[in-house]
């Protein structure tokens, strides 16, 4: 995975589907930033490696989180979660799933 590409792509029905939950949960949770999201061919989109089997990665929001407040807009943070970071030697999203998420959250605030 090193672009946005190559990323299975789940839209707002499919989460709804995968994560039993309402849509209106769904939504939250992209606007609270426990999932983020692109429109991609005009419909709202979430990478499907942002989720574990029972939901969003939890290590996912506060990444997010540190990324809004060192002024990244949540497509940038996706672009960057998403491709490979120099530093990480991996997409930061991968070294999230690797229990890596201080290094990554450092990188991140670098960034700022």
């Amino acid at each position: 995975m090193t672009d946005a590409t190559e990323t299975e792509w789940l839209t707002v029905p499919e989460l709804v589907e995968r994560l039993g939950q309402s849509p209106s949960r769904v939504r939250r949770l992209i606007d609270e930033r426990y999932l983020l999201a692109a429109r991609r061919d005009g419909v709202l989109k979430v990478p499907a490696v942002f989720l574990r089997e029972d939901g969003p990665l939890p290590e996912l929001h506060g990444t997010a989180v540190v990324l809004a407040d060192a002024g990244f807009s949540d497509q940038d943070a996706l672009e960057w979660l998403l491709g490979v970071d120099d530093s990480l030697g991996t997409t930061p999203i991968a070294a999230l799933h690797a229990g890596r998420k201080s290094e990554v959250r450092r990188v991140a605030q670098a960034l700022a």
